[in-house]
């Protein structure tokens, strides 16, 4: 079974292109425009073990939202194609990953579903050249497209950390939560 995707989407707002492998060794080019959200996604692929190519451009010139906000939209509609029928993956994961004196739990379970609860309480407007309060946004948009709930939280001082132990943490639950187990679909329903 091969786990691929390749999906784009261009808007008035945002041109973007990505390539996933569900299955890779953490490989990753990754290009939004975003510094720190480039930083984040790589740190995602790289902890994940999913090969990520994002080709981003959008209108950052007015702000970040839209490249982030869609690139969460594209990444979930990548994931959804590559998972596939969903047979015989673990499902359900959580991860707790510290970062100095950050620390952030994410768990996973993939669905069919959309629901995101993530508790980020971040005390700049800004990390880098990302505006802090979009990542959340960006958590939202991959669980909708993704079909798949995602419950995060994470306490620290510095908010550098904590978006990254929160990115790492979203890394390694999913990885978990993909890997192949057994060959039945997990649920009673028989259908994901």
């Amino acid at each position: 079974m091969t786990r691929i995707s390749n999906v784009s989407r261009k808007t008035s707002e945002t041109d973007i292109s990505i390539k996933m492998n569900l299955d890779g060794k953490g490989n990753y080019n990754i290009s939004t425009g975003v510094n720190f959200f480039n930083h984040m996604l790589e740190s995602f692929s790289k902890h994940s073990m999913i090969d990520l190519d994002v080709d981003a451009s959008g209108d950052i010139e007015i702000d970040d939202h839209h490249t982030v906000e869609d690139v969460g939209i594209l990444l979930g509609e990548a994931f959804l194609q590559a998972i596939g029928d969903k047979k015989g993956i673990k499902r359900m994961a959580h991860a707790i990953v510290p970062m100095d004196e950050s620390v952030a739990t994410v768990a996973i379970d993939i669905s069919g579903r959309s629901y995101c609860n993530m508790s980020l309480d971040f005390k700049n407007e800004r990390i880098g050249d990302m505006t802090s309060d979009v990542i959340i946004h960006f958590f939202e948009s991959f669980a909708n497209s993704a079909k798949l709930n995602i419950y995060g939280t994470v306490e620290g001082e510095n908010d550098h950390h904590k978006a990254e132990a929160i990115f790492k943490a979203f890394a390694k639950s999913l990885k978990e939560a993909i890997k192949i187990e057994h060959d039945q679909i997990p649920s009673t329903k028989g259908v994901l």
